[in-house]
C-alpha cells in the first residue's frame, strides 16, 4: 500500500488528556484525532475524510507552565463570583466568565514520525498540502507550532522478521488483549455529530485502545511487521 510519511519537530507542546483539569496533563504522543484534525485543517476539508494513521516519536523532557484559564459555564452573571460580565443580545441576558490560572504539562523537543494512509482520491491533495502548506501548522494547541522536516511518499508492506527488531522511538500500537505490564490509553480516533436538540449537536467520539510502546520494545524473529521502504515500522489505526 502507498502512504505519506511526515517527520515533524515541536519545541514545546501539550497533547491534552481530556480528563485532566487542574493539571492539564499531556499524552506522550498526539492522539489520532489530533493528527486527523491537523490534516483536515491544512487540506481545508469541511467534511470528515477517513485515513489510516500511525504515529511514533520521542521527546526530551517534561516541564510545567502556568497559563491563564477562562471558564464559561453558561451561568448568569454574579458580581462576587465572576470576573467578567458578557451580555447576550440574543436573549438579553448577562453571563459570567471566571478568570483563573492553571498548570499545563509540556513536552520539550518533540520529534514525530507520522504515516498517513489516505484514500486514493485524497492522496495527492494531502501530499501537496504538506509539501506546500498555506499557513503555519500546529499540532496540539493552536500555539504548538510544527516544523516539517520531511514529507515523503512511501510504500508500506508486511515483512517477516529474520532477526529481532527493536523500536527506535516510542509508538502507539493498537491493542487487543490483556493489559499486564503494558501502558494503555483510550484515545480518540474519530467522531460523529449527534443531534441533542434543535440546532444543538454534540461530538460522539470513537476511541481506540493503544499500547504506548517505549523505544527498545522487541519484536521477535518470525513475527510479521508493517514497514515502509526505509524499514520504519507502521502501526495503523
Amino acid at each position: 500500500m502507498e502512504g505519506i510519511r511526515i517527520k515533524l519537530y515541536q519545541n514545546l507542546v501539550n497533547y491534552m488528556q481530556p480528563a485532566s483539569f487542574q493539571l492539564r496533563e499531556t499524552y506522550p504522543l498526539p492522539p489520532y484525532s489530533t493528527i486527523s484534525g491537523m490534516v483536515h485543517r491544512i487540506c481545508e476539508f469541511t467534511e470528515y475524510h477517513n485515513m489510516g494513521i500511525s504515529v511514533q516519536g520521542n521527546y526530551y523532557s517534561k516541564v510545567n507552565d502556568l497559563n491563564t484559564r477562562y471558564e464559561f459555564a453558561g451561568a448568569s452573571y454574579e458580581a462576587p463570583r465572576h470576573t467578567y460580565r458578557l451580555h447576550s443580545t440574543a436573549d438579553n441576558r448577562d453571563y459570567g466568565i471566571t478568570r483563573g490560572i492553571t498548570t499545563t504539562e509540556l513536552l520539550t523537543d518533540v520529534y514525530l514520525i507520522i504515516h498517513l494512509i489516505p484514500s486514493d482520491e485524497d492522496f495527492d491533495t494531502i501530499l501537496q498540502a504538506f509539501l506546500k502548506p498555506g499557513e503555519y501548522l500546529s499540532l496540539g494547541r493552536r500555539e504548538d507550532i510544527v516544523r516539517i522536516d520531511q514529507v515523503k511518499r512511501v510504500t508500506i508492506q508486511k515483512k517477516e522478521l529474520e532477526d529481532s527488531f527493536f523500536l527506535k522511538n516510542d509508538a502507539y500500537i493498537p491493542f487487543e488483549g490483556e493489559s499486564k505490564n503494558k501502558t494503555l490509553y483510550q484515545i480518540n480516533r474519530r467522531y460523529e455529530r449527534a443531534k441533542i436538540r434543535k440546532n444543538v449537536y454534540q461530538r460522539r467520539w470513537e476511541t481506540v485502545t493503544v499500547e504506548h510502546a517505549s523505544a527498545g520494545k522487541e519484536f521477535y524473529e518470525g513475527n510479521e511487521l508493517l514497514v515502509d521502504q526505509d524499514l520504519i515500522p507502521v502501526f495503523i489505526a
